[in-house]
């Protein structure tokens, strides 16, 4: 199977390394030069449009910062939509818009093509070794022609439904992820005034029932004052503002969402749209006037397990 990748940011550029560290054909397109040339000296090939990318492979690929930008990489005249023919795939792997992935699904289906839905969840560092869930939605033939690239840029494999379906559920994980940070920043707080060992706390927490993923891996970075978790405000914003415009949409009235989305317009203000999203505890320690530092901790998320093959769930 050739394999087009279009995108090598923070997520996309790991899962694009783990196809390419496990020698699929893969060809690449980013407008960051500096990317492109380095993939290119370890044996991707390289495409000046994604129109062409397309043309040249059986599995597009798009991993991208926002839906607006996937947009213009789909629907240019020299963009995904049309260097697509029949049987060829669309895998859309970024964090974007159920009806948005369903609007492109129909352009894709135009040219018998086959769109799925393919976003990731667990964290850069877990992007990184191939070990990332992956959720995708679509057709069932579609979603287990390309099983074997999606088993090795992830370990868990989800089959979700129908196209958006996946869309939907990283959502949802993506709210409750930046909920469950949000109220570590209130938990990190009463530790503190209370003059625990944030050590112990930390592993008090990670054995408990208040224990959850975003505990044991952002918390880390919190405790060493990095806040380094390679994911942006701009970004956890974008997510739970598209959380929050689906209940919207669903008409479901909600209490939490709509705070969470105002705390993280408040975050953005504070320190800025490219500051690390677990900087949204920072605001209490600012409030506060402490600091939540512990010693032994890392200043960055390395996923320590071994890389293996990935399976459906």
């Amino acid at each position: 199977m050739k394999i087009g990748f279009i995108g090598l940011g923070n997520v996309g550029g790991k899962l694009a390394e783990s196809l390419l560290r496990n020698k699929f054909d893969l060809t690449v397109r980013d407008l960051d030069k500096n990317l492109i040339e380095d993939f290119k000296i370890r044996g991707a090939k390289v495409v000046n449009t994604a129109k062409k990318l397309a043309e040249k492979v059986d599995l597009v690929i798009t991993c991208l910062p926002s839906p607006k930008i996937c947009a213009e990489v789909m629907e240019a005249e020299d963009g995904v939509i049309n260097g697509l023919s029949k049987n060829k795939i669309w895998l859309e792997m970024s964090t974007t818009d159920e009806s948005e992935v369903k609007r492109l699904g129909k352009l894709v289906k135009e040219k018998n093509a086959q769109p799925l839905d393919g976003p990731v969840s667990g964290g850069c560092h877990r992007a990184a070794t191939g070990n990332i869930a992956i959720f995708v939605g679509g057709e069932r033939n579609a979603f287990e022609k390309i099983l074997p690239a999606l088993i090795t840029m992830g370990r868990k494999v989800l089959h979700t439904g129908e196209l958006g379906s996946a869309t939907v559920l990283k959502v949802i994980t993506n709210y409750l992820a930046s909920t469950h940070l949000v109220a570590l920043g209130e938990a990190w707080t009463v530790a503190k005034k209370s003059n625990l060992d944030l050590s112990k706390v930390y592993k008090g927490i990670a054995v408990s029932s208040g224990n959850s993923f975003v505990h044991e891996t952002e918390s880390q970075v919190i405790l060493n004052g990095s806040y380094n978790i390679n994911f942006t405000m701009d970004l956890a914003l974008k997510d739970t503002g598209l959380f929050n415009n689906l209940a919207k949409k669903l008409n479901a009235n909600l209490e939490i969402s709509p705070l969470i989305v105002k705390i993280f317009k408040d975050g953005e203000k504070k320190y800025g749209s490219r500051a690390w999203s677990s900087m949204i505890v920072k605001r209490m320690e600012d409030l506060n006037n402490i600091d939540f530092r512990a010693d032994g901790f890392p200043d960055e998320l390395i996923d320590k397990e071994q890389e293996e093959r990935g399976y459906e769930i």
